[in-house]
């Protein structure tokens, strides 16, 4: 049986109270306008819907590229559907963009192995930098934690050249020792990020999952010496929400998570309002 060996390092009393604790040290989004143009790097800039066709793709690219144009950092990716890869990598040709997809039955999760295996060798194939997928949240919570490890396993030894991302779908597990639970899980199977939400359900994306994610992730890095990524995504469209996953980031981790290769933030509209802030 899966052995959760990260667990006895971690308090679940009152996570509620230790986040607002630290969010109540947190200044304004007003007055972080370099906080703000950090987060700009940090994005996955994202579309993710049954509407999305090349033209809508493009369009987001380039949108993408335009930031970088204006004297803002470019996103750290954008995220999309796997029939988009190849398009999207030829329009961001020449940027420090990434190409990321999503895979493994995304959103459900519920698929054969066989078929999420086979969703992830098309990305790869087309040429995706960065992969999403998503655990199956009915296999954890039947408690079959040894089998979800085998498929996180595998689908990591067919991405030894991309960056893996793991969402936990924290909305539907329901309690803080289950999100702990899936995070080690998918640490421990060689997830380069976890990541919270699909963005297809509520509650997405909120401080406690995120905080729960992140003591983890801390644990883990004091057991090992080795650092994995953080991907809150999922209903983040305000600065300020944004701004408190930053801080939550710094205030539990530390600046060295403060980068795109530690530190990601999923959002579609949320750029906008940050160039509203900060322009």
């Amino acid at each position: 049986m899966y052995s959760f060996s990260l667990l006895s390092g971690i308090s679940f009393d009152n996570i509620a109270g230790n986040v607002r604790t630290i969010l109540d040290k947190k200044p304004s989004v007003e007055q972080s306008r370099e906080d703000l143009r950090a987060i700009f790097s940090f994005m996955d800039f994202t579309s993710l819907e049954g509407s999305d066709n090349p033209a809508k793709i493009q369009l987001l690219c380039e949108k993408a590229i335009s930031f970088g144009e204006k004297g803002l950092p470019y996103p750290a990716a954008v995220c999309i559907y796997p029939p988009f890869i190849s398009l999207a990598k030829q329009v961001l040709k020449g940027t420090p963009i990434k190409v990321a997809t999503t895979a493994a039955a995304f959103p459900s999760g519920q698929m054969p192995l066989s078929v999420k295996l086979e969703e992830i060798r098309y990305a790869i194939g087309e040429g995706a930098d960065e992969i999403d997928v998503v655990i199956s949240r009915g296999t954890f919570l039947a408690g079959d934690y040894n089998k979800l490890y085998r498929e996180l396993d595998t689908m990591r030894e067919l991405t030894t050249r991309q960056t893996l991302k793991v969402i936990l779908e924290t909305g539907e597990l329901l309690t803080p020792e289950n999100i702990a639970k899936a995070s080690e899980i998918a640490i421990e199977a060689g997830a380069d990020f976890i990541k919270t939400s699909t963005g297809k359900i509520s509650p997405a994306a909120t401080e406690e999952s995120v905080f729960v994610m992140l003591q983890v992730i801390k644990e883990f890095y004091r057991k090992t010496g080795k650092k994995i990524g953080i991907k809150p995504a999922g209903g983040i469209s305000e600065p300020d929400k944004a701004h408190n996953y930053f801080w939550l980031v710094n205030e539990t981790l530390g600046k060295d998570w403060l980068n795109p290769a530690l530190f990601r933030i999923g959002a579609s509209r949320l750029a906008n309002r940050i160039i509203d802030i900060i322009s």
